[in-house]
């Protein structure tokens, strides 16, 4: 893996609250006390956090497939279909006592004590120590097996007497890193609509949603859902290949979801919330953590916002404004109405990498 440079943890003293600049960290109900950590490992070139991704896991259940072949003296487990092909497949796979089960089920428990260990480092850091809870989130622990283990990682916590209670996110991983949102846009930014758009950038999917705030009494946003959205598997795609084409792409999912509002009579805001990977420079710009994207995100004249507000059409003849968060905070932030019996709490994002970020509740 290329070598980063090292970004500080956000503090109050480096950046003050402002609620219109991008990578904002003091908000009116939590603060973000840390986001895209990088810690390094003590036992293997690289970071920690790379130990409990998604790819993690494949690369575990590979081993174990090789392992599990020689064993059976080269019959493969888990038949002919490549191992970073198989995605939720692993949850059939794990019923009935059989060798891909038991394949699965290995892999299950190698990746679980992985998990417990990165969560550990993590706890150790001084951003996350008083971290009474950890959400968990992105794509993998939507499926049986990623619940599988992460329910034996917390076990293994336990064991341990780590004081630290670990929860699924409460909504669909697709959902999740749009929906939270609603707790960063300014009220004046929504200028009376009743929704806004909302992008979630990851080294594997591009989504896009519209989503609706709906606003109680108690202004909690637990009510706060997306009512349209749209997928993108811009790593699949053959024809992506530079940073223009993700760009372009989202922009494209983003202009079919205006024209489908305009049509079912949803009243847009000129508001687009955009997460991505990294660590976001209050101008726009991206400091590191995009190593999963296709080209260089990190270059200092390249601005998100900018790039898509240049091709964005106008919202109500307004020309639309666009920030920009890390998509860990975005995706922690939906959980904030869920959280408020404890004080400090986090969030574990399995996806592509891990991302990760903490906070503290006013």
């Amino acid at each position: 893996m290329p070598n980063r440079k090292k970004v500080a943890p956000l503090s109050n003293a480096s950046r003050p609250a402002r609620r219109n600049s991008h990578g904002i960290h003091d908000l009116p109900l939590v603060t973000i006390d840390s986001y895209s950590l990088e810690l390094r490992d003590d036992e293997r070139a690289g970071f920690v956090g790379d130990r409990a991704s998604r790819t993690a896991f494949t690369g575990i259940l590979h081993a174990w497939r090789r392992q599990m072949k020689r064993v059976m003296g080269g019959a493969d487990p888990l038949g002919d279909v490549k191992t970073h092909e198989l995605g939720s497949r692993t949850d059939d796979l794990l019923q009935g006592d059989t060798p891909a089960a038991h394949t699965v089920q290995a892999a299950v428990e190698d990746y679980a004590h992985q998990l417990a260990h990165v969560t550990h480092r993590f706890m150790s850091h001084k951003a996350w120590q008083g971290v009474e809870r950890i959400i968990v989130g992105g794509g993998f622990q939507q499926s049986e097996t990623g619940k599988l283990a992460i329910a034996r990682a917390a076990q293994l916590l336990r064991s341990q007497s780590q004081p630290v209670d670990l929860r699924l996110l409460h909504y669909h991983p697709d959902e999740g890193g749009l929906v939270g949102w609603a707790h960063i846009v300014p009220a004046r930014e929504l200028r009376g609509m009743t929704a806004f758009l909302a992008v979630d950038i990851g080294g594997t999917n591009a989504r896009c949603g519209i989503v609706r705030p709906n606003y109680d009494e108690a202004h909690d946003l637990r009510n706060a859902e997306v009512v349209m959205r749209a997928k993108w598997g811009h790593a699949a795609d053959e024809d992506v290949t530079r940073r223009a084409n993700v760009v372009g792409g989202i922009v494209g999912m983003l202009e079919k979801l205006i024209d489908s509002a305009n049509r079912t009579g949803i009243e847009l805001a000129p508001f687009v919330g955009v997460a991505c990977p990294g660590v976001v420079r209050r101008n726009g710009t991206i400091a590191n953590g995009t190593q999963n994207l296709p080209g260089d995100w990190e270059a200092p004249n390249f601005n998100l916002p900018a790039a898509m507000r240049e091709k964005l059409p106008k919202i109500q003849g307004q020309q639309i404004r666009v920030l920009l968060h890390n998509d860990a905070v975005v995706q922690g932030l939906s959980q904030r109405p869920f959280t408020s019996d404890v004080k400090r709490w986090g969030v574990l994002t399995l996806g592509t990498g891990l991302g990760n970020a903490s906070f503290t509740n006013k």
